[in-house]
């Protein structure tokens, strides 16, 4: 479980420093200043929180539907962890039942402020995406919650750091962010893919910027809306921190965007056999300036060759533990991810 051994973990950390790119055996606690950010385990689904110096709070997507609230009890034991008792703003990626299906069990748990997405549901035949639509289209109808609708360009307010919407309802920026605008020297790609008229091309993309550092999370947005931002101007720059799209499924993270933002630590929210494609692996891994790649599971399609290093994933081959990474990030741009299944952090110096 999430919190198994928690306040254990947390008495450990007291006192305990990661030095430059060494790998410890104990979390860091976060200083006043810093922002925090858990990627929960979800089990192949999104869920991450982040929570500023100034207590706002920000979780993007929810995790699944069901499973007695396994989910949903996991994000509060996130925010447990954070020392926050209510969620500002919950942000729905889009609606598919992985991202968007905890929603109803989340407000039964715990307070939230304003729900933010991308607009109404494209995806109405029967079935689960409807589902997770409508329930949480109840949700809002009580009317207990703020509702904003975002647009490519928006910013969503947040106390404390700064997130600027870059993708929505199958949109994007038309133009630069600050960091942006250079010639994408990775456009040359041989494969094609066909356009993507799922939810999944729709997903509600940001980048997040806390001081110095900057995190893009996409969702699960697709080639042929990732290409319309970074070719043949990359508007979106370099990042410090990706959240891999779509699970690290291939219908995503073209070497385009991937080699183009050139991210020092990317962190996968894969499942043992959902995502961890070995081409996103692959590409992944062998990115200008990444440092390393860190995955929620192990990826069972990847195998030995092409997974990460056991001490960056959270949860080994077997039963899955619910094994979490925590972010501790400074606004001058260093930042330390922990590893709650290997109980190893590491620590990146800012650049």
């Amino acid at each position: 479980m999430f919190l198994r051994n928690a306040s254990y973990r947390l008495a450990r950390s007291c006192g305990a420093v990661a030095i430059g790119f060494a790998l410890l055996s104990t979390p860091v606690l976060a200083a006043k200043s810093d922002l925090q950010i858990y990627m929960i385990d979800v089990e192949g689904g999104q869920s991450t929180l982040f929570v500023t110096p100034s207590g706002g709070s920000l979780l993007i997507d929810t995790g699944w539907p069901d499973n007695a609230g396994r989910d949903a009890d996991r994000i509060v034991a996130a925010t447990k962890l954070a020392g926050i008792k209510k969620i500002d703003t919950v942000l729905l990626t889009h609606y598919h039942d992985d991202h968007s299906g905890g929603v109803p069990q989340l407000v039964e748990r715990i307070p939230v402020g304003t729900f933010v997405d991308h607009g109404p549901n494209t995806e109405v035949k029967p079935g689960n995406t409807l589902d997770v639509a409508n329930a949480y289209q109840k949700v809002l109808d009580t009317g207990k919650y703020k509702h904003v609708v975002a647009k490519p360009g928006d910013d969503i307010p947040v106390a404390g750091m700064k997130v600027t919407v870059v993708s929505s309802n199958g949109e994007v920026i038309d133009k630069p962010l600050p960091g942006g605008g250079q010639n994408n020297n990775f456009c040359d790609i041989p494969e094609t893919k066909k356009p993507d008229h799922s939810e999944n091309g729709r997903s509600l993309g940001v980048m997040i910027n806390f001081g110095k550092l900057r995190i893009l999370d996409l969702g699960d947005l697709t080639w042929d809306q990732e290409l319309k931002f970074m070719c043949p101007v990359n508007r979106l720059g370099k990042v410090d921190i990706l959240v891999v799209s779509h699970h690290g499924f291939f219908p995503s993270s073209s070497r385009a965007l991937i080699y183009g933002i050139q991210a020092r630590v990317a962190l996968m929210n894969n499942g043992a056999t959902k995502g961890g494609n070995i081409p996103v692996l692959d590409i992944v891994r062998s990115a200008p300036g990444l440092e390393d790649l860190w995955q929620l599971h192990f990826s069972e399609e990847g195998g030995e060759a092409h997974n990460t290093k056991a001490e960056f994933i959270a949860n080994p081959r077997g039963p899955d533990q619910g094994n979490y990474f925590s972010v501790k990030a400074s606004p001058g741009g260093s930042f330390t991810v922990y590893n709650s299944g290997t109980k190893k952090s590491k620590t990146y110096a800012a650049k």
